[in-house]
């Protein structure tokens, strides 16, 4: 079941599957994964299940919102996008990883776009944050592009990595933006 579908895209929540496990351990073992994002010590089929369990499962359980797989319409997994409750932040902060023959597509914006529009009109939100480490140019200049607005730098609970935390405020989007499809979810 999909929930948000855009011109080229389809997102939908992560399950413990094969497939999904799969892909998640590829994904989260990308260099560029463990030098911006971090080495989550996902090593195997079962280490990918028990990340899926414990993060966006866990989440979409006690939060209704997570990290979604990315699909292009043939279901090809390109990536994840979606929103997430930190320790350490006030706010619902947006992530978004992608494998490397999906970047520099314009991808990660267009599924980007279309969680901030269901985050605010599905579930409310006023205010999304996003945090990048500072030598992520790629993803500080697609969230500049998203209206995201840069507020200082931070350090998270039981980290010594030096973050930047960009806002955003709900408001009109960029006109040259797409616009998403909620999907029926019963």
């Amino acid at each position: 079941m999909y929930l948000l579908k855009t011109e080229r895209l389809q997102l939908r929540e992560l399950t413990s599957s094969d497939e999904d496990a799969q892909f998640t351990l590829t994904l989260v073992n990308d260099p560029a994964f463990h030098r911006f994002i971090g080495d989550r010590g996902v090593r195997s089929l079962e280490d990918a299940r028990n990340y899926l369990r414990r993060g966006p499962i866990a989440m979409y359980r006690d939060r209704g919102f997570g990290m979604y797989r990315v699909e292009l319409k043939d279901g090809t997994a390109i990536g994840q996008c979606g929103l997430l409750k930190r320790d350490g932040l006030d706010d619902v902060d947006i992530g978004f990883a992608f494998l490397p023959e999906y970047r520099g597509q314009g991808y990660a914006a267009e599924a980007a776009q279309a969680v901030m529009q269901w985050g605010k009109r599905d579930l409310g939100l006023t205010r999304i944050v996003a945090i990048a480490t500072p030598e992520n140019g790629a993803s500080i200049r697609l969230l500049d592009g998203l209206g995201f607005r840069r507020e200082r730098m931070i350090r998270l609970p039981g980290s010594t990595e030096t973050l930047v935390l960009l806002g955003w405020q709900a408001g009109p989007f960029p006109s040259h933006t797409s616009t998403y499809s909620p999907c029926n979810r019963s």
